[in-house]
């Protein structure tokens, strides 16, 4: 009986524990999930969310997939490398040169955006052309540009946007799981302001989601064509940057002529007026002396 006693004593304190253990969760329990729910219109109980003013919560907000430890997406283990490069080259024939370059981008998948061909006073030709070209092909591409001509400077740069990327990539995706979400409850909504405020995040979310497929698109145009920008120069002539040139020598001639002739009128019309002034001081200094009485002259007396 001593035994018998001592182990019901036992037995109701594990009961009494495993009591407050199991209200504790229960308690619990009922909190988080008064804090996970809230008056609900009738569209939203139907759906499992709730509403807060114009915002909605509840199982629409779909989180979005973690960039690390074992949650990495597939695109996360993919390098996105937008790649460029930059190359002045030295070429007899500009014009030449930049069909070869259209040749050389259209062989390897790609093709020319741009190109600018001017000429000097000297006829002398340069100009720039900007080829896109598949990534795969872009040191083929790169080793082919500096056959056509003499290189005077190369440059190429590597950026990478895998982390970009792939973070845009999962916010589509969460977005595309709301818009999902969203248009399953509109299609439930019975009330004029049910219908309004799941329009509301439904246009939130789609502007959100047309903003991030277009940065993805300019983003892939750009990992899966790179870019080539090619300068263009044709050497300098012999002598010089202009050369020797006899029709020059004769131009310089006739304009060192014309200045001369210009610089005798300046000078004519800087001393007319000088001119005209001296004259009229001259005529008026003679006219003075003739008016003057011619001085009397003394008869002398004759020596015997």
């Amino acid at each position: 009986m001593k035994y018998r006693g001592l182990a019901l004593v036992l037995l109701l304190c594990i009961a009494a524990i495993m009591a407050a253990g199991c209200t504790g969760i229960s308690q619990s329990s009922r909190a988080n999930l008064a804090t996970d729910t809230a008056p609900l219109p009738a569209v939203a109980e139907k759906s499992g969310g709730s509403y807060s003013g114009d915002s909605w919560s509840g199982s629409v907000v779909t989180a979005a997939p973690t960039m690390s430890g074992t949650g990495t997406t597939q695109a996360a283990s993919d390098q996105k490398i937008i790649r460029t490069a930059s190359v002045t080259i030295e070429v007899s024939d500009v014009t030449a040169a930049a069909d070869a370059l259209k040749s050389l981008a259209a062989g390897k998948g790609g093709y020319l955006t741009s190109t600018s061909i001017q000429k000097t006073g000297t006829n002398r030709y340069y100009g720039t052309v900007v080829l896109r070209i598949p990534a795969a092909a872009f040191d083929d591409t790169l080793a082919g540009i500096k056959g056509i001509g003499t290189v005077k400077s190369v440059s190429a740069q590597s950026s990478d946007v895998t982390e970009e990327y792939t973070d845009l990539a999962a916010q589509k995706t969460s977005y595309q799981n709301q818009l999902a979400q969203y248009n399953a409850i509109m299609k439930k909504a019975e009330k004029v302001e049910d219908v309004i405020t799941v329009q509301k995040q439904i246009d939130r979310v789609q502007i959100e989601l047309d903003r991030l497929e277009g940065r993805l698109k300019y983003l892939n145009n750009r990992i899966d064509l790179s870019t080539i920008t090619v300068r263009l120069q044709e050497p300098e002539p012999v002598g010089g940057e202009s050369g020797h040139s006899f029709v020059a020598a004769i131009n310089e001639g006739i304009s060192g002529f014309l200045g001369m002739i210009d610089a005798l009128i300046i000078l004519i019309f800087t001393i007319i007026p000088l001119l005209v002034i001296g004259g009229a001081a001259y005529g008026i200094y003679r006219w003075r002396k003739g008016k003057k009485p011619a001085a009397p002259v003394s008869a002398e007396p004759k020596k015997e």
